[in-house]
């Protein structure tokens, strides 16, 4: 088995056109492999089950007992000390987080006639020890200690008056067993088991009403990814491998990882309304503020075959709950609000290349792109769960929120209504031919099974969403440009405006009109390159606009485009200024919805005087070094929600960024 483990981890680690003959030779390599003792950070994802028993007492009493589970993410650090022995001490600390969706994280529901109380964790934490045996790149350990669980209480009075939420934290203690695997100098697996048992909780809210629960069990089965890092003292240590590109080397051609952060701050000052209705930006002034983390990991699994897995923790609100303008003006703020991070399989997708000869190029490493050498001529199959917008609508100057533009209406065509959950992914999948000056690309995706959902509709074939893109390749004045062309058909569970507005006895709710129907459109998305540093870019959107919006926004027909420069002329080459603009305009059916005081998924003031929605956005994206950028952005929203009687809006954001 030992020589079966050491031939696995020589194969990952060495170039394939050299393993048979340099393996004996790469063997003295691994040694750091063995070396278990120092710091170490990482990630884990896994499954989480839970039990608790509980009471509600405001005069009737009333007690049940539950069962809650779902997916889990989360992060660990810790530090290891390797006996001569083989035995290993160490201590470790870590966060958990529920993933988002709501009912995973929920613990308890009780409801009597006067109260309804819901209690729901926001995180589990612990502090423990390890005690292990090491055999070469194996550990096998115990782990315990002390954990503590963050939760909060929502009581809901018949009454109707508003209660405060509690928050609250049960302190408890934590024991499991593991194992784990040194895969290459610097990098470990595991895979673990973990039991948390916490002490009661007893709530008390302002209408009187008593919550108690008892004793709450809490069990986890997970998969880990580690780090070693470096420090002054440790064996192998070397000062100038102490930044980002050390901390992230995988120190293998067929795997690589990559990671993300963005801190996104904004708010407005006060502005003018007439009045305001649900899905209005409140005229009063606002902050809000978003945070998310990702790491890609990737793989190569075969010649051609290649495994892509994004986890996120996602955390923050939009202004005003991600409501009250068609281009809102935060791409990273989600349709759910997370007070805590929520973990999110973001991505996990399979993706197979064919090759048919001849000319080759080189794709350069990234997150969703191992780095490598391919034929330019070549057939590209991916399937699994992603962002429809991953493959189409490119655009080398307003595409990633995280980076370029913030405002939904100019990183992406408004009048998509691309297949997406709340938090803007889909299952699916797409075929791209590739050819020097062209690419077709085509894909099926399943469609939520209602509006602004997270849940999808899997009658495959009678329901989901077909897109079809051509992309062309030209240059003009010696400078490269493309144009892509997407068509687009939703087949899904949608309602109709009109049928709404002629039935008075539907109160204008659309949900009674739902039934299967077809939505189309089409976009085109054009990028120029001026000079070296200027680029230029603009979209058109379209879509019929007679039902419901499913998963995107409320943009029936868009226009965007805008400048992006970087600072070369200043000396500043990795800086970047944009300038942008957009508008968008609904379809008669969807502004006599809104003007009887229906609601969409974003938008719906009770009323409406229509005008086209404007918006104009500018960033300045300063480089601090090669991995973090801190950007300034400006946007100025007229007609939010296409209702001259409120705005404008002056939209003001910070973004820090960061990436490896």
């Amino acid at each position: 088995m030992r020589t079966a483990a050491a031939i696995a981890t020589g194969v990952l680690t060495l170039p394939a056109s050299s393993r048979a003959a340099d393996l004996p030779l790469k063997a003295p390599a691994l040694k750091a492999v063995y070396d278990w003792t120092g710091l170490y950070i990482g990630a884990h994802a896994g499954y989480s089950l839970g039990s608790s028993r509980f009471a509600l007492n405001d005069g009737t009493g009333i007690s049940d007992s539950g069962v809650f589970s779902g997916m889990i993410g989360g992060v660990q650090a810790g530090y290891n000390y390797r006996l001569n022995s083989g035995w290993l001490l160490g201590v470790e600390g870590d966060f958990s987080f529920p993933n988002y969706i709501t009912s995973n994280s929920i613990v308890s529901f009780l409801a009597t006639p006067a109260n309804t109380v819901t209690q729901q964790w926001d995180y589990t934490a612990s502090l423990r020890g390890r005690v292990g045996y090491t055999s070469g790149p194996w550990l096998v350990y115990a782990t315990g200690g002390f954990a503590w669980m963050g939760e909060r209480y929502f009581d809901t009075p018949a009454a109707g008056e508003a209660v405060p939420k509690i928050l609250n934290t049960r302190p408890g203690w934590i024991a499991g067993a593991g194992i784990e695997y040194g895969f290459a100098p610097h990098w470990s697996a595991r895979l673990e088991y973990l039991y948390s048992r916490f002490d009661g909780a007893n709530v008390a809210f302002s209408t009187g009403a008593q919550y108690n629960s008892s004793s709450l069990d809490f069990q986890t089965i997970r998969l880990g990814l580690n780090r070693k890092v470096d420090w002054p003292g440790m064996p192998g240590y070397n000062p100038k491998s102490l930044g980002i590109g050390s901390l992230i080397d995988t120190e293998s051609d067929r795997w690589e990882i990559h990671g993300q952060s963005t801190y996104l701050p904004q708010g407005y000052p006060s502005f003018p309304a007439l009045y305001t209705g649900p899905n209005s930006l409140s005229p009063s002034r606002q902050a809000k503020a978003t945070w998310s983390n990702s790491l890609f990991l990737n793989a190569k699994l075969w010649d051609g075959g290649e495994v892509y897995y994004n986890p996120e923790l996602l955390q923050g609100f939009g202004l005003n709950d991600t409501v009250g303008a068609a281009g809102f003006p935060n791409g990273e703020a989600q349709k759910s609000n997370f007070p805590y991070p929520h973990y999110n399989t973001s991505r996990l997708f399979v993706r197979q290349t064919f090759g048919f000869g001849g000319e080759q190029e080189e794709l350069a490493s990234g997150q969703l792109q191992l780095g490598q050498k391919v034929d330019v001529s070549r057939l590209t199959v991916q399937a699994g769960k992603f962002p429809v917008i991953d493959v189409f609508d490119g655009n080398a100057y307003a595409k990633d929120t995280r980076k370029d533009f913030m405002n939904w209406s100019l990183w992406a065509p408004g009048a998509f209504d691309y297949s997406a959950d709340k938090v803007g992914l889909t299952y699916g999948v797409t075929a791209e031919l590739n050819q020097k000056q062209w690419a077709l690309r085509g894909g099926y995706f399943l469609m939520v099974a209602e509006s602004n959902s997270n849940h999808f509709d899997t009658r495959v074939g009678e329901r989901g969403q077909y897109v079809l893109e051509l992309e062309t390749r030209f240059s003009l004045l010696g400078q490269p440009g493309k144009l892509r062309t997407i068509g687009w058909l939703d087949s899904a569970n949608m309602g109709s405006f009109r049928e709404t507005l002629d039935n008075p006895a539907l109160n204008l709710d659309i949900a009674q009109t739902r039934r299967g129907r077809l939505k189309y459109g089409y976009v085109l998305n054009l990028e120029q390159a001026i000079t070296e540093d200027v680029g230029l870019f603009g979209r058109w959107s379209w879509n019929d606009g007679k039902t419901e919006t499913l998963a995107f926004t409320d943009i029936h027909r868009s226009l965007s485009g805008g400048l992006s420069i970087k600072g070369t002329k200043w000396g500043r080459p990795d800086d970047v200024i944009g300038v942008g603009g957009a508008i968008n305009a609904i379809s008669q059916d969807y502004r006599d919805f809104l003007a009887a005081g229906g609601l969409g998924v974003l938008i719906g003031d009770g009323a409406l005087n229509y005008r086209r929605e404007r918006i104009l956005e500018t960033y300045y994206a300063y480089a601090l070094n090669k991995s973090l950028t801190l950007t300034a952005d400006y946007q100025l929203i007229v007609n939010p929600a296409y209702n001259a009687d409120r705005g404008p809006v002056s939209v003001f954001s910070g973004r820090l960024h960061g990436e490896f």
